[in-house]
């Protein structure tokens, strides 16, 4: 086979994930791109191919059927390179466990804890990765991840849930006044922005805010309103720690949002005896 029978292997992975997700947006977001670079990629795809690979499916895009073949080669074609570099990584030697976890939680949950694990574990060596939503095992070199199940799974990965998600309002003791009169900022954070809206729609009894302002992180939101700045609406994992130590109070308690916490790892790879310590001991923690 040429090597001119064989388009980019850039262009064939963005293809597998546009087809994946049906959505040139949601792919761009995964491959940390631009939309237009993905759509770029897709139309040099088509071209070089003389083929058409998508068409519209409402608000995203669909494969034809020359392109669910092509998509289908291609998610083979991948899943088998990243497999393979997996066994080849396993078997020259021991090799650090990357760990990817939300910033926030990796701050104010688990890099706390972290230190109990090494200790029980001194000949594990864990590297920690921040970052949030869908990922790619292989290209990100990740061995596990804990991540909120807000975003499609793949279903080639192994999902273990840790702990439901719940979240309230949480605020320095000497603002619980202003709160019960509805005197207080809402604090809230960019990457859930209607979070407040909708935690009010559901608690009726709880006086509404004069404003909501919103932080980049759930961890600068939380120390905002650790300084007296406002009211945060929180993850009930991240603040547990300072709302059992009383620099925070969350005087309406936590409410269940629907999601869980999860450890995600990929199917069809052997797991070792190292990662498995760490999962056992993650579950251990979230319990």
């Amino acid at each position: 086979m040429k090597r001119s029978d064989i388009p980019s292997l850039d262009d064939l992975r963005a293809f597998e994930v546009v087809t994946r997700l049906g959505s040139m947006r949601a792919a761009a977001t995964e491959l940390a791109l631009t939309h237009g670079a993905v759509s770029r990629r897709m139309s040099k795809l088509a071209a070089d191919l003389k083929l058409q690979l998508l068409e519209p499916d409402g608000r995203g895009v669909r494969p034809t059927r020359e392109g669910a073949r092509l998509a289908e080669a291609a998610t083979d074609a991948l899943k088998g390179i990243a497999a393979a570099l997996a066994e080849i990584r396993s078997s020259s030697g021991a090799q650090p466990i990357v760990l990817s976890c939300e910033r926030s939680l990796a701050m104010r949950w688990l890099i706390p804890r972290l230190s109990d694990f090494q200790d029980r574990h001194p000949g594990i060596d864990v590297h920690l990765s921040t970052g949030g939503g869908a990922l790619d095992f292989a290209r990100d070199r990740v061995t596990l991840a804990i991540r909120r199940l807000d975003f499609p799974l793949d279903p080639d990965w192994a999902v273990t849930t840790l702990v439901p998600e719940a979240v309230g309002p949480v605020m320095r003791p000497d603002m619980a006044e202003r709160f019960a009169g509805g005197d207080y900022l809402a604090l809230g954070s960019r990457t859930r922005p209607e979070a407040w809206k909708n935690w009010l729609a559901s608690r009726p009894d709880i006086p509404a805010p004069r404003d909501i302002r919103l932080h980049d992180h759930h961890f600068m939101m939380l120390e905002a309103a650790a300084n007296g700045l406002g009211v945060a609406l929180s993850p009930r994992i991240i603040a547990a720690d300072e709302v059992a130590n009383g620099r925070l109070l969350a005087p309406a308690g936590f409410d269940a949002d629907g999601t869980d916490y999860a450890l995600i790892r990929p199917r069809g790879t052997q797991v070792a005896e190292s990662v498995e310590s760490l999962e056992r001991w993650l579950a251990q923690q979230a319990g």
